[in-house]
């Protein structure tokens, strides 16, 4: 069970969202303004925040930078919610050090989806030894990866760049992110790397190599491909 902190003004969207977290197993603090929300962190800092970017009294984007600046809440994983649709907005939204971004209207599904998945990143995911995603399959015990019932011979590097982005299936995975977890962040190889690594996963995966796909100017993630 994590403890949530929902910052969103429209009660109607926060009920709802509490409402779903609440059933998911999470325990839940509502907070329908900027102030509200900066006297509850400094009560108690919450496992992950929910953040509406179009607030009252401050916008989300800068106390989203406020707690990336601040050493006790830098590292909590905060996924912003906004209806604010255009990719430079997302653009905006990760670069300021969002884990992920949800979109105006979303379904409950989607947003306990997007929880669970932030979660489990954050938490290491150390029980999970068997991944599926459509027709690729990850069997992290013998550490092989599966197209189709067909074993893919990767190299190392590219099998925990395939792991990590199917552990976080539907994310948008920043480079600095990818480049920090899987090269170690005192990597000081050109982010290239990254990119041939993905070109050389696509191609060895064949038809799930659609699976991943690029976000421009910002990263990668790995979601289900219906033509697949």
């Amino acid at each position: 069970m994590a403890l949530i902190y929902v910052v969103e003004d429209d009660k109607n969207i926060s009920e709802i969202e509490s409402f779903a977290l609440k059933n998911a197993g999470h325990q839940i603090v509502e907070c329908a303004c900027a102030k509200e929300f900066h006297k509850q962190v400094q009560e108690r800092i919450p496992d992950m925040v929910l953040l509406d970017i179009m607030l009252p009294d401050e916008d989300g984007l800068s106390i989203l930078k406020k707690l990336r600046a601040t050493p006790e809440t830098r590292r909590i994983p905060v996924i912003l919610v906004t209806a604010k649709t255009t990719e430079i907005d997302k653009v905006k939204g990760l670069d300021s050090g969002a884990d992920d971004y949800l979109t105006k209207p979303f379904g409950v599904m989607e947003l306990i989806s997007r929880v669970k998945a932030l979660l489990r990143r954050v938490g290491g995911m150390e029980d999970e030894k068997f991944l599926r995603v459509g027709i690729l399959f990850i069997d992290d015990e013998k550490h092989v990866a599966y197209v189709d019932d067909k074993h893919i011979e990767l190299t190392y590097k590219e099998y925990e760049l395939l792991k990590y982005l199917t552990i976080n299936q539907g994310i948008v995975l920043s480079r600095d992110n990818l480049m920090e977890k899987i090269w170690s962040s005192d990597y000081e190889g050109e982010s290239r790397t990254l990119d041939v690594h993905i070109k050389t996963l696509r191609q060895k995966l064949g038809k799930a190599g659609s699976y991943i796909k690029t976000v421009r100017n910002v990263g990668y993630f790995l979601d289900l491909d219906t033509d697949v």
